[in-house]
């Protein structure tokens, strides 16, 4: 049964319900097992021989006191008061009625505590968001008062904070995920913003790798009412997805309005795609403003970037398609685009061939290295059999010892030319020992 309690604690949707109903639970057996005590005591004592112990079961004189609810009901009862400690109970007349109901209280002050603590610690989880987020919102509130900041901007800030608690928009996802393995966070995002992403023309028909990619870094951002997402004439570092809320393209004197951006729209994508030859130079064309709380999907181009590092063929199709879009906005100058692809590709054959070449040198290092370590193998080999041969001579030998070995390094040296200078050192290096 605490196996079954503990997995469904583990699975359920609504873990503080369940805790609770467990607790409750639990402490009806305990007080309905106590009960049973109770009455197996009364019955060793007797029924009726005194005022603690249970009523006399006598059918004829107390037809109601033998019945069976009565006999449960009354010990419950009985239980319920002693082990909670919050009602008389019929006072004890003997030693061994003493005993156990000091037993009793004991037991029920131990239960009494644990019930305490358990609702205590279940109300403070469940209330653990509020409180961490209400306390995010009085260190706003303080560093406002702080620095004098002005009623109008404090308000608008005080009102952000509620929208985000109204709106549940005050758990960061991305904490909460990274709890997962990479396989079920990525699962996660595309079942809840692949459609999203889908939405944008861009995006559409690409890898689904690259789409996972893509998902993982989006992030969510809230605005507030009259907050401009960006200014006609700035870089453009993201593109925006419009989850809820709407937006206005309104005119350099913030009052004319163009068009109106609802749910599903889709804006800044070209200009983090760095096209070439792009007449607007990446640059936002016009200014989006907030018309009440909006909540938009946000995708930097250092991550779009980042993930089309590993998938050359999407980037491909996601140039392209940007290209299209500008030649049909007009948005774009041909030759220059032209220029820029051809620099490209010569960037690109220049990378090859140092990526060649370095493949070249480093086959080239591995051979010289095979072949200096089994020169060095050799030379010991040879060394030390000249040194065996040799042992027994003494010190008038050792001239004719290093001449051998002389002529050992001679005979390696017409085997291999890369091997002369290595053989010397090695000389060298015997000579100085043997000084």
């Amino acid at each position: 049964m605490l196996e079954f309690f503990d997995r469904t604690e583990t699975r359920t949707n609504y873990p503080n319900t369940f805790r609770i109903t467990n607790l409750i639970l639990y402490t009806l057996i305990i007080i309905h097992w106590n009960a049973c005590f109770f009455f197996q005591v009364s019955a060793w004592i007797g029924f009726g021989s005194d005022d603690w112990v249970y009523f006399s079961i006598n059918e004829t004189l107390y037809p109601d006191n033998a019945s069976l609810s009565r006999m449960y009901i009354y010990s419950f009862y009985w239980s319920t008061l002693t082990l909670t400690t919050i009602g008389e109970t019929p006072r004890p007349e003997r030693d061994v009625e003493y005993v156990f109901v000091v037993l009793e209280f004991l037991i029920g002050v131990l239960i009494f505590a644990t019930i305490v603590g358990n609702v205590g610690s279940m109300i403070s989880n469940m209330n653990a968001s509020k409180a961490e987020f209400q306390q995010r919102m009085d260190g706003v509130k303080q560093y406002m008062e702080f620095r004098r900041v002005s009623k109008d901007l404090e308000s608008r800030v005080i009102k952000w904070f509620d929208y985000l608690w109204t709106e549940k928009q005050s758990v960061d996802e991305q904490q909460i995920l990274a709890a997962l393995p990479e396989k079920l966070r990525a699962e996660i995002a595309m079942h809840v913003h692949l459609d999203t992403l889908k939405r944008v023309a861009i995006f559409q028909d690409c890898e689904p790798g690259l789409l996972v990619e893509l998902v993982l870094k989006l992030k969510l951002s809230v605005f507030s009412p009259g907050d401009y997402i960006c200014r006609k004439g700035d870089i453009g570092k993201e593109m925006y997805i419009v989850k809820r809320g709407k937006l206005s393209v309104v005119g350099d004197d913030g009052k004319t309005v163009f068009v109106t951006l609802s749910d599903g729209s889709v804006f800044g994508e070209i200009s983090i795609l760095n096209i070439a030859g792009n007449k607007t130079g990446n640059r936002r064309t016009a200014n989006v403003r907030s018309i009440g709380y909006s909540d938009l999907f946000v995708l930097s181009k250092d991550d779009l970037w980042d993930a089309l590092t590993e998938y050359p063929e999407g980037k491909k199709v996601l140039m392209e398609r940007g290209k299209q879009i500008l030649m049909k906005d007009n948005l774009i100058d041909e030759e220059a685009a032209r220029k820029a692809e051809q620099e490209q590709e010569s960037v690109d054959l220049k990378v090859d061939r140092i990526l060649t070449d370095l493949d070249n040198l480093q086959t080239r290092f591995a051979r010289l290295m095979a072949e200096f370590q089994s020169t060095q193998s050799k030379l010991k080999q040879r060394v030390t059999k000249l040194e065996k041969k040799h042992e027994n001579d003494g010190q008038s030998n050792l001239s004719t010892l290093l001449r051998d070995v002389d002529n050992a390094m001679a005979d390696d040296l017409k085997d291999s030319q890369p091997r002369t200078s290595r053989s010397k050192s090695v000389s060298l290096n015997i000579e100085n020992q043997r000084n």
